[in-house]
Formats: C-alpha cells, structure tokens, sequence
C-alpha cells in the first residue's frame, strides 16, 4: 500500500513500538491499547525492526526508543524520515532522560518529538493523538530547553546555513516560523497575525515545503537554529 493512513481505518491510530526491553514494549502496549483509538500494529526490539516494521504496516506513528542493540533509535529514525516512502510517519523518541543530548540529534533528523518513559497513561494517549493529528510534542518548556540548549553549544556551524534558509521566505511566513519555533498553534498563530487559522495553516505549510522539512519539530530546530527564535526568549511575545 503506497497511501498514508487514511487508507487505513482513519478512526485508529496505528502504532509501532520500538524498545529493546520485552517489558517496557509490553507495558506501552498495554497503556496504548487501553484506547478505543489507538492500536499497537507491530513491536521491535532494534532499530532495523523498526524501520523495517514501518514499512511493512506504514504506521501513524513509531515511538522510538534511543539506545537499542544492533541499530540505535537515531540511526532508525533518520532512516525513516528520509524515505519518501513513509512520508506520513511519524517518529516519536522515547527516553529515560529529557536531556539526552541523542534526543537534539533525532529531532534534528526528522523525529516529531520526544517523551519521557515515566509519562503518565493518559499523557501518553494524547502524545499520540497530537502527533498523529500532524503537531509536533515541542510545546512543554522542557523540550524547548533541550533545542536551546544544544543551539547554545555548539550550533555555530549550522548557524549561517540555517539563516541562509529561512531567508528564502516572506516577511510573513519568517514571522509564522518563528511563531512555531515559540511554540505557538495554528490556532494561536491565526489570533497573533490576526488572521484565520485556515490562512495561518497554509502559511506553516508553504513555510515547510520551501523549507524541505517534514514536520513542525523541524520548523523549531530551524527557527533556533537561524535566529528567528533565539536561546532563552523562546516565551516572548
């Protein structure tokens, strides 16, 4: 099947779980599965499982674990993310640690988040839901910390690079990206322009394909990485 997942049962979200602990697969099966509309499709101890899981059953999601034998989660997911063919997953990294720096690194390659392995059940649930409704798990203060604090160690290299970018965009659409990058909405963004959201959501998108980035995660790296949003103001207004 070459579709994304509304060529699946829309209603479900479909799941891989990638963790090289048989319990831990088994106790995020159990909480994921807890909801009527979210369904584990497949389990993977490596990296290799995983992509090749991913694309035998084009999940919405795989949540990713990092540190796993053969093939790590950051290996897996730059895979995943730059194959055409699994345009419409999403990678979601699961770690013990927020401030792993391997976590910076795999948003950087393209994964749409992160979450900490002590998330509460229901939390979890809703993390999958957002993802698979095309956001991204960067809002919480923690996760931007993460991003800011490897721009402020050691971005310098990809720094000139990334301003060169985002310098092929309009006024506009600099401004929407660096909305994203302090983590506002669509919804948020259509209140901050004072425009409506279906025009603040065509914005993000034309952003995103000038851009060549998948997903809103890397709209945030690159409004950091460029300047639009510098270390420590990411709450401004």
């Amino acid at each position: 099947m070459t579709g994304p997942r509304h060529d699946h049962d829309a209603a479900v979200i479909r799941v891989v779980l990638a963790d090289d602990q048989s319990l831990v697969r088994a106790g995020f099966r159990v909480l994921l599965e807890a909801a009527a509309d979210i369904a584990v499709v497949g389990e993977a101890e490596n990296g290799g499982i995983a992509v090749a899981l991913a694309r035998r059953h084009l999940p919405d999601i795989v949540l990713m674990d990092l540190r796993m034998p053969e093939i790590d989660g950051l290996t897996a997911t730059k895979r995943i993310t730059s194959d055409p063919a699994l345009e419409h997953v999403r990678v979601v990294v699961l770690t013990t640690y927020a401030e792993d720096e391997n976590v910076f690194r795999a948003l950087h390659a393209g994964a749409s988040g992160f979450l900490v392995k002590d998330i509460e059940p229901e939390d979890l649930q809703q993390a999958v839901r957002v993802v698979a409704g095309g956001e991204s798990l960067l809002a919480p203060a923690v996760t931007r910390s993460v991003i800011e604090a490897f721009v402020r160690n050691g971005s310098q290299a990809r720094q000139a690079p990334a301003a060169g970018r985002v310098a092929s965009l309009t006024a506009r659409e600099r401004e929407v990206v660096r909305l994203v990058g302090r983590g506002l909405s669509n919804d948020e963004i259509a209140d901050a322009l004072v425009v409506s959201p279906l025009t603040s959501k065509t914005h993000v998108s034309r952003a995103m394909s000038k851009l060549g980035v998948r997903d809103r995660a890397q709209l945030v790296v690159l409004a950091y990485e460029s300047g639009l949003v510098t270390p420590g103001n990411g709450h401004s207004g």
